[in-house]
């Protein structure tokens, strides 16, 4: 079951932020993650959203590549960077199996 990685994101260092980009794209690939929404600025239909905010969301194969991405020696050095490039909020999710809920 596919598995998501849902990250709401500010920069505070835009020179950091590139690096930590060009590291967790490069670290992304390599686990097979796919972004499905890079960088967006939603539209809030409900509630707020602060203006300088952006989503990400990126697909795994399921939740073991997922984890395994996150905690491995290629993300590394941008989940280090990350905490100065970046403001955010990182989730992650599994995805929804139709057939495995309706028994099929």
């Amino acid at each position: 079951m596919p598995a998501y990685s849902i990250t709401e994101v500010e920069t505070i260092d835009p020179d950091a932020a590139k690096e930590y980009i060009r590291l967790a794209r490069a670290a992304v690939g390599h686990f097979g993650g796919r972004y499905l929404v890079l960088a967006a600025s939603p539209t809030a239909a409900e509630g707020e959203w602060s203006g300088n905010r952006r989503l990400v969301v990126i697909e795994f194969a399921d939740m073991a590549t997922l984890r395994a991405w996150y905690d491995s020696a290629e993300y590394a050095p941008a989940r280090a960077l990350a905490s100065k490039a970046l403001r955010r909020r990182l989730l992650f999710v599994e995805g929804y199996d139709a057939q495995r809920q309706t028994g099929e």
